[in-house]
């Protein structure tokens, strides 16, 4: 009760702002967006509730305290002196110094030169220097090994606080020496056997990492579901992977290089041409497998929103997808998902259902699921209220900051959807007629980007600016193709990637009257995602 009394009293001290400053810089130690907390009382109760906080061990409120300048309170309260433990990582200390630090007028001014790298509302007037720098690590603009974007900017606005920087990355580099990684130095573990070598593995790997960036950037190019015209009713899907933008002085790239097998021999041992070319090596064992041994895969979350009679856009009920949300609780739940259904969500319960599943604990889940099924619009899908919610808003709860009990397991994501409104043809046939057909074409284009960050899988169910179809009867022919391809392939031990071109080369075969599909999966995973064998027999879906 004393403790309890202590850490009201503390709440009470404190501002608004003071309490958000708290929350920011126990980030890491929360592992969830600090927006989402509510009051010093709410903090307090979290960290208490994570052990990080007891009678025992106050030490984080005192360097807390310390942190935003309370020396006195803490003092007061009876809580000593700044602690020797350290509790709040350095880098997290070093963003609330320099945010101190910079003045409304500098703030509005990097909000001008971070207006085309994130989303507007990030930077309305009433956000925060605190909350610009969470959205930019959630962006992977900065990250403790990664402050070259921050520098730039600072540059050109306060270069003043430049020194800062250099001060941090100098005491970091003494004490871990990961500085060099990013200012693309060489990986103490890469043998480079001459000034020359290194510039040449340098390029080899960057060229290889750009046209990486490349094909994922055409491949993650989409994403949903919206209402065509002429009768038809359309779901489309399309989204610019901006925000994965590699680049050789980003801590990804180097990521990539450490991961790389790679050996330079030395010069005079090589020939003319072996001169030119970088030794990369890489195998099957290099790329691995994600762990899948938990009692429980994790969870699978089924959107399925059917019936828009009270949308306050016009926009036809789904008929058919009923049967998609059949055959993938069917087929996730003998995979050991535990599937949750949600049906006819409107924008609210959408972002709530998302955000409520990504605050849970899945340290004991090996992934996580979610299907979508609804109408879109451009960069957004439709609650069946008619209102939009941002595709991004629905992935970005699960990244790394927001859902730390998710970071390295595989978030995967499969959404029924087109992604632009004309038809692919066989190359024998004439135009659609305007006639009943009872296929359906769902269609739509998306320009917002989704989140940038790694172990994400998009299965879509097509490629850019084509319409993706649904059976009024059967459901969709990405969502049946792909629940058959698990049940036929999992058995067989086969990665998730084989599957879904599984899936690929099947719709590719289906025609509705003269029009055609191609999906398309895009996927940042690091590993192969291959589900365990069940132990009961396969289910049958028809």
């Amino acid at each position: 009760m004393d403790f309890q009394m202590l850490l009201l009293k503390v709440g009470k001290a404190l501002n608004t702002e003071e309490v958000k400053a708290l929350a920011f810089l126990c980030t890491d130690l929360l592992g969830r967006n600090p927006a989402n907390v509510d009051s010093a009382a709410d903090l307090f109760s979290r960290l208490t509730n994570r052990a990080h906080l007891s009678p025992e061990e106050p030490h984080l409120l005192t360097e807390l305290l310390h942190t935003i300048h309370h020396p006195r309170l803490a003092r007061d309260l009876g809580l000593g002196e700044q602690p020797c433990t350290v509790r709040i990582p350095p880098y997290r200390k070093l963003l609330y110094s320099l945010s101190e630090d910079i003045t409304a007028d500098e703030l509005r001014d990097i909000k001008f030169l971070l207006n085309k790298e994130l989303p507007r509302r990030k930077l309305e007037d009433n956000v925060t220097t605190l909350e610009v720098f969470l959205e930019m690590e959630h962006t992977d603009m900065i990250s403790s090994t990664h402050l070259n974007t921050l520098e730039t900017i600072f540059e050109s606005v306060c270069p003043m606080l430049n020194n800062t920087i250099a001060q941090f990355k100098a005491q970091h580099e003494h004490s871990t020496g990961i500085i060099a990684q990013e200012t693309c130095q060489p990986n103490p573990t890469i043998s480079l056997s001459h000034q020359g070598s290194q510039t040449l593995l340098e390029t080899g790997l960057n060229e290889m990492i750009e046209e990486s960036h490349s094909s994922a950037t055409t491949s993650m190019n989409s994403v949903l579901d919206c209402s065509g015209s002429g009768g038809h009713e359309s779901e489309a899907l399309a989204s610019d992977v901006c925000s994965l933008n590699i680049n050789s002085n980003s801590s990804a790239s180097l990521q990539v290089r450490s991961d790389l097998n790679t050996s330079v021999p030395s010069q005079e041992n090589m020939t003319s041409s072996e001169q030119q070319i970088p030794q990369v090596t890489t195998n099957d064992e290099d790329l691995g497998t994600y762990p899948m041994t938990a009692a429980k895969r994790g969870v699978c979350l089924i959107v399925n929103n059917k019936d828009f009679t009270k949308s306050r856009v016009h926009l036809k009920n789904r008929t058919g997808t009923d049967s998609d949300e059949r055959y993938l609780r069917i087929v996730f739940e003998w995979l050991s998902f535990d599937v949750e259904v949600h049906k006819d969500c409107n924008k609210e319960k959408m972002l709530d259902v998302v955000r409520k599943l990504s605050e849970r604990d899945h340290s004991q889940a090996d992934c996580v699921v979610c299907c979508v099924l609804s109408h879109g619009l451009e960069g957004s899908v439709f609650g069946v209220d008619g209102d939009v919610v941002n595709l991004r808003d629905l992935m970005e709860p699960f990244n790394g900051c927001n859902c730390p009990s998710l970071t390295e397991k595989p978030k995967l994501f499969f959404i029924q959807a087109c992604q632009g409104t004309s038809e692919q043809r066989a190359i024998y046939l004439e135009a659609d007629s305007s006639g009943p057909n009872p296929v359906c074409s769902d269609a739509l284009k998306i320009k917002e980007s989704i989140p940038a960050d790694a172990d994400f899988l998009l299965g879509m169910a097509t490629v850019p600016e084509f319409v993706s179809y649904r059976d009024k009867i059967s459901g969709t022919w990405y969502i049946q193709s792909f629940c058959q391809n698990l049940i036929q392939m999992v058995p067989r031990k086969l990665d998730l990637i084989s599957i879904l071109t599984k899936v690929n080369a099947d719709v590719s075969r289906k025609t509705a009257g003269k029009g055609k599909q191609m999906p398309q999966p895009a996927f940042s995973l690091r590993k192969r995602v291959v589900f365990p064998v069940p132990k009961i027999p396969p289910p049958i879906i028809s």
